[in-house]
């Protein structure tokens, strides 16, 4: 996690930088219904590869918003899903939906 010092002061900008960009906040609406596999996670986010999805994973359990569960089995099994500061988020991606839903209703066929 970053220190106090390395974040912005202004408040909207500490959290735009944990989730700005297009897929951090895919991931996390992906992830808002349950753990998912990585391979799931690829497969649902068109587009996206598997370089940035790793680094994405990576940075957002470095900020303390998402987990990594390694179950130690044969074949290996591994897990991702929202930290408790992560599901924090939530209110800002149903915030999203809401106005994204609203948006569409008011444009014309």
């Amino acid at each position: 996690m970053k220190t106090k010092d390395e974040l912005p002061a202004c408040p909207v900008a500490t959290a735009v930088s944990l989730i700005g960009g297009k897929w951090k906040l895919l991931i996390l609406r992906n992830l808002k219904e349950r753990p998912w596999r990585f391979n799931e996670l690829m497969r649902s986010l068109d587009g996206i590869s598997q370089k940035v999805l790793t680094d994405s994973l990576r940075q957002m359990i470095d900020d303390g918003l998402a987990y990594r569960q390694d179950y130690l089995e044969i074949p290996p099994k591994v897990e991702y899903g929202l930290t408790d500061l992560g599901k924090e988020m939530l209110p800002i991606i149903d915030a999203l939906a809401d106005f994204g839903n609203y948006y569409k209703s008011t444009l014309k066929q």
